[in-house]
C-alpha cells in the first residue's frame, strides 16, 4: 500500500483545511488508516483515525473541530480541520495498517505517506 497525502498549506488562526490522503493498492480499503503530526523536536502525536468498519477516533485536543472521513471507495482519506490553532502547526502524516491495536501509538502502523506541513498563524 502506497499512501499519498495532499492539502496542507498556511492559514490564518480559525481557519480551515482539508487533508486527503489517497492510497493504492486493491485492498486499501480494508486498511485502517490514521492521521499523525509532528513538530521538530517532539514526537509524533496522534491526531485520529477511520477504522475501516467506519468508527473513527480522535485525540482530545482536535476533538470537535477535527473530522476524519473516507470516500467511497474507502481508500481515500480526509481530514477535515475547522477552527485551527497556531498549536496544530506541524506536519501532518497519514499511516495505514489493516489491523489497527492501538491507533494512539505510531509504531502500529505498517504504512506511512509523506507529510504534509500546516501552518497556522496567529
Amino acid at each position: 500500500v502506497q499512501l499519498q497525502a495532499s492539502g496542507g498549506g498556511l492559514v490564518q488562526a480559525g481557519g480551515s483545511l482539508r487533508l486527503s490522503c489517497a492510497a493504492s493498492g486493491r485492498t486499501s480499503r480494508f486498511y485502517d488508516m490514521g492521521w499523525l503530526r509532528q513538530v521538530p523536536g517532539k514526537e509524533r502525536e496522534f491526531v485520529g483515525v477511520s477504522y475501516s468498519l467506519g468508527t473513527t477516533y480522535y485525540a482530545d485536543s482536535v476533538k470537535g473541530r477535527f473530522a476524519i472521513s473516507r470516500g467511497n471507495a474507502k481508500n481515500t482519506a480526509y481530514l477535515q480541520m475547522n477552527s485551527l490553532k497556531p498549536e496544530d502547526t506541524a506536519v501532518y502524516y497519514c499511516a495505514a495498517a489493516r489491523t489497527l491495536n492501538d491507533a494512539t501509538n505510531s509504531g502500529s502502523y505498517d504504512y506511512w505517506g509523506q507529510g504534509t506541513q500546516v501552518t497556522v498563524s496567529s
